[in-house]
């Protein structure tokens, strides 16, 4: 058994038989069904990063366009109680889209890792009725 470029290990490890010892065809396919769903887990998350991403700047350039208005809005020529009521609306409505801008994006990060853990989970359930399987088989 030489050890050349086109030498396929599944396929000599396929060839060579022990009493006992499952089937080696049935492993690697499962093997490389478990790669293909970390793979898509990933892709998910790896989505998930940047959908957030980008949705954290445009709330960060939301806000700095807000921020400006606001300082513009300042220098107007009212009486200091009127001024004193505007500040205190402002800093409530900036406290009250904070907030809800950190719900989105935790719901986001949150439906991501929720579409990668199912997918996973799904796999984990199918490997394990895989391997149910490949023991069970005759002949193992």
């Amino acid at each position: 058994m030489a050890l050349t470029p086109d030498f396929d290990v599944m396929k000599a490890l396929a060839d060579f038989k022990v009493p006992g010892m499952p089937d080696v065809e049935a492993l690697a396919a499962a093997q490389r069904k478990n790669l293909e769903a970390l793979s898509a887990a990933n892709r998910i998350a790896l989505e998930g990063a940047q959908a957030v991403a980008r949705r954290h700047m445009e709330i960060l350039q939301q806000s700095a366009s807000e921020l400006t208005e606001a300082f513009k809005s300042f220098g107007s020529q009212e009486a200091p109680q009127a001024k004193a009521a505007r500040q205190a609306e402002l800093l409530k409505s900036g406290y009250e889209k904070a907030v809800s801008n950190m719900k989105e994006i935790a719901d986001l990060i949150q439906k991501s890792n929720a579409e990668a853990l199912g997918l996973l989970n799904t796999r984990f359930t199918e490997a394990l009725d895989e391997v149910k399987t490949i023991v069970n088989k005759p002949g193992t």
